[in-house]
């Protein structure tokens, strides 16, 4: 997602009848907007709606290609759409699926066969999203924001064109497969699913997948979670391969290729062996990560400089390019956190600068900290790792296995232990550490931990409790 500000903008309309394409350029020279922005995901919502708060004439475009199977969806980007918001629908369908096994341990009396409907919680999941896809227009028509279902690119530094939609492969992979933005939108189930691919999107839809008792097979490359902590990453696996998820680990597909029958036979190889194996599946969901789209932005042209590699735009720690007046924030800036809620808060930040309402910068530090600096304090031997298996309280009658729920804290070692990273494996990870990461925007220690009084029973007490070090052993 990419902010254009700095002088007001006028609209010119150009219609090409002979291609079906209507286009718009937004041209600074007698100007109508001061801020135009390309992209209706998180974090240009937030600025654009901040800036309009604080008396800016504002549009923004956003435009959705359709994936490779038509799957297309409405304003607010990957997280609301395809991320975050149907995918912790889908995984609490799960979660209750475990708790009704757990109930007969409690007491309920609940019939042995029990099977899942995909039609109706897809049905469920898919008209929530579109709430919220026609909440963000209401949004924006509320505070006067201009929305335009269109595509933008740049012509130079001022004037932005808009267009609507009118106008190394694996042999079978686009015609038969499947990503992560389609199977939040598939009306049928899909049944028997290989998930290629071990980056958080693959496991978190594997586990989903598997938890409303779907046949789940993932395909993994190298490693899990490559960029997250190694030992979590292994406890995340090991649950999900003791709860039904299989595994076929360094493995690479090399054809699909769909039987009359309709299945798809996919031959894969095993890099170790080097031997080639063959099965058959309903679905192939690939979830092999997203590439930054910022070719069709004509970004080069105009100056501002990008990532060749990853394609992604370099910018300054107040969110400006290479160009005076375009600025990026989200996942499409180099070096950011491909998170909602840290594109979010720099898109307000940045609305209120453009503005000259604030000074105040996005601070990164704390939240990449946990991720980045962790690693390199790792390597410098300078730190102390607090860690602890424990059982959740709810997991006892029930008999759950709780090898898997582990918790450790890593701490500077000199001083007062400033903490520098939680991880947690549980029930309701995210709501624990929510709370804690809080925290960190206050220099939490060790010892501010240790004189923390626990609420009781929970998960999250546990966090308070630590007193062994890894390296007393």
């Amino acid at each position: 997602m990419a902010t254009f500000s700095r002088g007001r903008q006028r609209i010119k309309a150009l219609c090409c009848f002979r291609t079906l394409i209507c286009t718009r350029n937004f041209t600074a020279g007698k100007f109508d907007y001061d801020l135009v922005v390309i992209g209706g995901g998180s974090g240009g919502l937030a600025c654009s709606k901040e800036a309009a708060q604080l008396g800016q004439r504002v549009a923004v475009l956003d435009y959705v290609e359709p994936s490779l199977k038509g799957t297309k969806w409405g304003l607010g980007g990957t997280c609301v759409n395809v991320g975050c918001i149907p995918k912790k629908l889908m995984h609490q369908a799960a979660l209750l699926g475990t708790a009704v096994k757990d109930a007969r341990k409690y007491g309920w009396q609940i019939p042995e066969s029990l099977s899942h409907d995909w039609s109706t919680m897809a049905e469920a999941v898919q008209n929530h999203v579109k709430s919220l896809n026609w909440g963000h227009r209401v949004q924006l028509q509320d505070k006067k924001v201009k929305y335009l279902n269109m595509k933008g690119s740049l012509v130079d530094t001022h004037t932005i064109r808009a267009v609507n939609g009118k106008g190394k492969e694996v042999p079978g992979a686009m015609e038969f497969g499947i990503t992560s933005d389609d199977v939040f939108w598939l009306k049928e189930s899909p049944k028997k699913t290989l998930v290629v691919g071990a980056s958080y999107v693959a496991l978190e839809c594997a586990g989903f997948l598997t938890g409303i008792g779907l046949d789940t097979t993932v395909m993994v490359r190298s490693i899990a979670l490559r960029g997250f902590d190694q030992q979590m990453s292994g406890l995340v696996t090991d649950y999900m391969e003791a709860y039904g998820t299989k595994f076929s680990w360094k493995c690479t597909p090399k054809s699909i290729e769909k039987l009359p029958s309709g299945l798809l036979r996919v031959t894969w190889m095993d890099l170790n062996t080097k031997e080639e194996h063959q099965d058959t599946f309903n679905s192939v969901l690939w979830a092999v990560g997203r590439a930054s789209e910022t070719k069709t932005l004509n970004l080069e042209k105009v100056g501002v400089e990008i990532n060749k590699e990853t394609g992604k735009i370099i910018v300054a720690t107040d969110e400006a390019t290479s160009v005076p007046n375009i600025f990026a924030i989200g996942d499409i800036a180099e070096g950011r956190p491909e998170l909602t809620p840290t594109a979010i808060k720099a898109g307000k930040l940045l609305a209120r600068r453009l503005v000259g309402h604030s000074t105040e910068l996005m601070n990164y530090d704390n939240v990449s900290l946990l991720l980045h600096a962790y690693a390199f304090i790792l390597v410098r031997s300078l730190f102390l790792v607090y860690h602890a298996f424990y059982k959740p309280l709810e997991f006892t009658v029930a008999e759950r296995d709780a090898t898997q729920c582990y918790i450790k804290v890593v701490c500077l070692r000199e001083g007062d232990q400033r903490v520098l990273g939680m991880h947690f494996t549980g029930p309701n990870a995210g709501e624990v550490t929510q709370g804690f990461s809080l925290g960190f925007q206050c220099g939490l220690t060790y010892e501010h931990l240790r004189n923390t009084v626990g609420i009781h029973p929970t998960c999250a007490e546990e966090l308070i409790k630590l007193n062994i070090t890894k390296r007393s052993g």
